[in-house]
């Protein structure tokens, strides 16, 4: 009888709760981070789930390749990124398309969908081409469902505090990334590879469903509000401009795609490269999850700090840490130095992440931001799948260090890019003023970025 009027409680609960939140007709919709702070901690909540999707895989794939299907060849072991980046990446390009259309709210709840048989598939498949197909629903799921997310959640703040914004939102989800990568490598040193790891998978698919059904709120009123206030042109042509012609957007997408490029070497190889060092799966398993806690953690400052100093200047540094990092991960030696770079790169990485989405963001018109986010998350999720076949290629063919060290000079060669070719926002001040003491210096000896101009030529 307990149980019953429990239940019933709970249901009265809901009921009642989305008859408050869903009666929203007449309130005049107001954007801002403290005026929408329930919904936006709400996705904050979600996009952990979906983070910890990605993060039940991080430390176990490879080794399941290895251990139950015997696949040896790092191109092979690989292919499950490929599958998943190439996926995720064109499922980012049509959630941006069709958020309008369709509404954030219903491709959130689609993403979560295509995530229920996923845990089960990566327990219970019998051949490699089940943790494909695994891969497959996966990838539609975290298009759908993270980008879903990123967009709601600066369809929330509006034009302040997007770089905050983003940083909670990627703290959130690489935060679950790390712990999950932690708590399935943990598990599997005690109880084996699988199926017990994956059981994390069902109640993260039940949790983040149940939640984006039942209490998350379409954002296309606090689009439309922002919308009217904005000064941004709309752009000519947004898959170009965000490619190709918009300085700003375009030198962001290569640095996405390069940043993706090696998180998907990462994610692949560190576990293999420190496996062929002799290192146990328990302190595998530490290490690749200091790399995403330090990214998730870091992105609490780096997300702030990309509200107050200029983008250009973040991005630089961040890609440049990042180079550095991968650079000297082959001459590494004891587990403390690997850990010691793994949070260097998740430090260079805290840089440019939640700085990517809010360049994005301030650089297109609100009517034109879903489709620009979806573009540049197409390009920056290809990243996976080009990272995976280049280094899958370069390991199988030279070796484990090359292929890193491959991978590091790109990474480098892109914040070169940025260097050369990005330019700040009027009164922002770089890194480099505020290290030296002078935080009111602006930009000099370099014209400074205008997005309308820019917006209006792309």
């Amino acid at each position: 009888m307990q149980q019953v009027f429990g239940c019933a409680g709970v249901a009265m609960f809901i009921i009642r709760y989305k008859m408050l939140t869903e009666n929203t007709k007449n309130v005049r919709v107001r954007t801002g981070l403290k005026e929408n702070l329930s919904q936006f901690s709400l996705l904050v909540l979600v996009n952990a789930f979906v983070g910890g999707m990605v993060g039940m895989e991080r430390s176990l794939i490879p080794q399941i390749a290895d251990a139950d299907f015997h696949i040896a060849a790092k191109t092979a072991i690989l292919s499950f990124i490929v599958v998943f980046g190439v996926v995720k990446a064109v499922t980012n390009y049509f959630t941006g398309a069709l958020a309008d259309k369709f509404g954030r709210k219903n491709l959130l709840i689609a993403g979560w969908l295509f995530a229920v048989p996923v845990p089960f598939m990566l327990m219970w498949g019998g051949s490699w081409n089940w943790i494909l197909a695994a891969n497959v629903l996966l990838g539609i799921n975290q298009g759908l469902a993270w980008s879903s997310t990123v967009v709601m959640k600066i369809d929330l703040v509006g034009d302040k505090d997007r770089g905050f914004a983003m940083g909670l939102n990627e703290f959130a989800g690489y935060l679950s990334v790390s712990l999950v990568a932690l708590a399935t490598g943990v598990v599997a040193g005690r109880y084996g590879l699988r199926p017990y790891p994956f059981y994390i998978g069902v109640g993260l698919v039940v949790a983040g469903l149940l939640t984006s059904w039942l209490f998350v709120k379409d954002t296309a009123a606090h689009v439309a509000a922002e919308a009217g206030a904005s000064g941004l042109p709309r752009l000519k042509n947004v898959f170009m401009a965000t490619t190709f012609t918009n300085r700003n957007l375009s030198t962001v997408t290569q640095a996405g795609l390069i940043n993706n490029l090696n998180d998907g070497m990462a994610w692949g190889l560190f576990p293999v490269f420190l496996a062929a060092r002799g290192f146990p799966i328990s302190q595998i398993a530490i290490v690749t999850a200091v790399y995403p806690a330090v990214w998730g953690f870091g992105q609490l400052v780096t997300g702030r700090m990309s509200d107050r100093f200029c983008k250009k200047s973040m991005l630089f540094w961040g890609m440049l840490l990042q180079a550095l990092a991968l650079l000297v991960f082959p001459f590494a030696v004891t587990l403390n130095h690997f850990i010691g770079l793994a949070a260097i790169l998740g430090w260079g990485t805290a840089m440019v992440y939640p700085t990517f989405l809010a360049t994005v963001a301030e650089n297109t018109h609100p009517f034109d931001r879903a489709k620009a986010m979806g573009v540049f998350r197409l390009w920056r999720d290809l990243g996976y799948a080009i990272g995976a076949v280049l280094t899958g290629i370069i390991a199988d063919a030279a070796g484990l260090n090359a292929a890193i060290i491959f991978i590091g000079a790109l990474t480098l060669l892109s914040s070169l890019v940025i260097d050369r070719r990005m330019y700040c926002t009027a009164h922002a001040p770089k890194l480099t003023d505020f290290f030296r003491g002078n935080r009111r210096k602006q930009v000099e000896n370099e014209k400074v970025y205008n997005p309308c101009r820019n917006a209006a030529v792309a």
